[in-house]
């Protein structure tokens, strides 16, 4: 049964209320080895930093295609990695090993694995965010669970900087370390070893951290311990949906209430970022959904399209800069098919939010259906604003008319009756992009994009993702259990010009 209803929007377009990178969209490779296993299977296949297939066809077009992809290297066993370099002769593979920090033995990067991962970083156009292994010299405490005495042995970290450079390898951020705890003091080494390869302020790499979740008593101590203009970005981890074999997990993703609860966590994040004004703000550098690799049911559907996109969104109203999708490929989360490099549906979700909104955030609020999740910036290209719709409901749908009148009722509006805060004509075609699952169905792993499969070519081709243009004076129509993205060009918000 669907329902039409129709309810009245209002975008506030006069001052912004956050602020995003220009590269707000970000995905992680993770060092998991092939023998990582939960929930009884084993999702990593030979999609890890050491030996994912750098010459697959599919995945060079679908990083491409982003234009520029920021990308993070690192993941739960970073912090068990040597560089092959300097003083390093023997370079090991992780082996499993129960009695180690995450099931795994050390492992080892060799340069020339990673003079290929640079390679194919230029040849796809990706920005590097590189996570170092925080644990070298490094004990586990005695007294106090999670916590990690001693001093950080940087002398392996700054031979492989020191060899990065000498390659002409670009890295955007080094991110110091994964999940610790104690590693304040620490990080101050890293940074005045990343002043001192790196003298011109312009192109030094930003250092990031604590890189775990947000724990208000450990981010205070963290950053007090570092100290002023020390952390560039402040980094943290969110996987709200708990462990991937939840049979409960398709219902948390279309609960409104449920979604909501991650604010909380965006809040605590701000907080902490307006108390010690970090210069790059705040980072989500790992963001699942599910734990331990996904929900092999669900992270790869339509249906994960409901909190991922939620989250981005969450994020980015509350100043967050970046937001890295755990991951890029490997996993039953990723954006990618681990196998076939074939994208996944929150490929072409990302894909669209990298390419439509821009990184000024505006205010919307909505008198509507709270399964209807509603968000706006200004367009990546302007002139004009992106909105993006989210409907959860698979009973209801939506339409919204245009005007810059509120006392015309169910329409998208300016918050100022008497003086509008910005001047829509209504004149020019919008530009939609509907995204939709296939005969309905939500746990599928096939959208629809304006009624057209986004299925690869032959040859892997990303297929374009071109909008449906409609006439200014129809309603925005939102089909029940879709994702909606509009461009209105002649909306033009002061704010967006």
């Amino acid at each position: 049964m669907d329902l039409k209803c129709i309810f009245s929007l209002t975008i506030l377009g006069a001052t912004p209320i956050a602020e995003t990178d220009d590269n707000f969209v970000c995905a992680t490779l993770d060092w998991w080895p092939t023998k990582k296993c939960n929930y009884n299977q084993c999702p990593w296949g030979k999609a890890r930093i050491l030996n994912l297939d750098l010459k697959k066809k599919g995945l060079i077009n679908a990083i491409k295609a982003f234009n520029p992809l920021k990308i993070k290297i690192g993941g739960s066993l970073q912090d068990q990695v040597v560089y092959g370099v300097g003083g390093v002769k023997n370079c090991p593979n992780f082996m499993k090993n129960e009695d180690s920090l995450f099931g795994f033995s050390k492992g080892c990067l060799p340069m020339e694995r990673w003079d290929e991962l640079n390679n194919f970083f230029n040849q796809t156009g990706v920005k590097v965010t590189f996570g170092l292994n925080a644990l070298l010299g490094r004990n586990r405490s005695e007294i106090e669970k999670g916590l990690w005495v001693g001093d950080w042995q940087s002398q392996n970290a700054g031979d492989c900087m020191k060899y990065t450079i000498s390659m002409g390898y670009k890295v955007d951020s080094y991110e110091f370390g994964n999940q610790l705890s104690g590693a304040g003091m620490d990080i101050v080494v890293l940074k005045n070893l990343v002043k001192e390869l790196h003298p011109d302020p312009k192109t030094q790499p930003k250092v990031l951290g604590p890189s775990g979740y947000y724990d208000e008593k450990w981010f205070n101590s963290f950053l007090e311990v570092s100290g002023h203009d020390v952390v560039d970005g402040v980094t943290h981890h969110i996987y709200n949906f708990g462990p991937g074999d939840d049979p409960n997990m398709i219902a948390k993703i279309q609960d409104p209430s449920y979604l909501n609860q991650v604010s909380q966590i965006d809040k605590g994040v701000l907080n902490i970022v307006n108390k010690f004004k970090p210069q790059s703000g705040a980072w989500v550098s790992e963001s699942g959904g599910a734990l331990h690799g996904g929900a092999k049911d669900l992270s790869p559907t339509f249906a994960d399209g409901f909190w991922y996109l939620d989250q981005l969104e969450m994020a980015s109203t509350y100043n967050q800069k970046v937001f890295c999708r755990q991951t890029l490929i490997g996993g039953n989360y990723a954006l990618l098919n681990t196998t076939t490099s074939i994208p996944n549906p929150d490929y072409y979700g990302a894909l669209l939010w990298h390419r439509l909104m821009g990184s000024t955030v505006l205010a919307v609020t909505q008198e509507s259906n709270p399964n209807l999740r509603v968000y706006a910036h200004c367009a990546k290209k302007k002139p004009g604003i992106s909105i993006i719709f989210i409907n959860l409901s698979k009973d209801s749908s939506f339409n919204f008319t245009l005007s810059n009148y509120e006392h015309q009722g169910r329409n998208l509006r300016s918050t100022d009756v008497v003086k509008p805060n910005f001047e829509f004509r209504g004149s020019k075609d919008r530009e939609e992009y509907h995204l939709a699952a296939l005969a309905g169905n939500i746990q599928g792993q096939i959208v629809l994009l304006n009624d057209v499969p986004m299925v690869p070519t032959e040859t892997f081709d990303i297929l374009a993702v071109e909008p449906k243009l409609v006439n200014a004076s129809t309603p925005i129509h939102i089909a029940a259990h879709s994702i909606v993205y509009v461009t209105i060009r002649d909306f033009q918000a002061p704010v967006c010009a």
